[in-house]
């Protein structure tokens, strides 16, 4: 095994969950800017996070929508635009094949007109 490999600046650190406030004490070797007073009475480094134990569905047996840098609204927005995107495009589609046909239908009429004129009148 190497040497030095594995920090050796442990110390004690709050961790907040900033879901529901739930705060817990363990060693660490995290950096913290902030700092906080636990129920000894001492202050510790405060490190603030999104999800703990104490908030992720997974162990609370809870299902819910986390959203906290707005991922659902970005997904619902990109979902939108691809249904109008959709909408665009079948229209363009629908608009193509009303021009095909019109086009066709002047050309059979423009054959049929050549056809009769080009007949020896009797």
């Amino acid at each position: 095994m190497k040497k030095d490999l594995h920090p050796t600046n442990y110390r004690p650190v709050v961790f907040e969950d900033l879901n529901n406030g739930f705060k817990f004490l363990t060693r660490s070797t995290v950096a913290a800017d902030a700092t906080t007073k636990w129920e000894d009475g001492q202050e510790y480094p405060l490190v603030k996070v999104h999800i703990t134990s104490a908030s992720h569905p997974f162990f609370t047996g809870e299902e819910r929508i986390l959203d906290i840098e707005g991922r659902v609204d970005k997904f619902k927005a990109r979902f939108a635009a691809g249904a109008a995107s959709k909408g665009k495009r079948a229209a363009a589609a629908q608009k193509t094949v009303k021009r095909t046909a019109a086009k066709i239908e002047k050309a059979e009429t423009r054959a049929e007109n050549s056809t009769v004129s080009t007949k020896p009148a009797k």
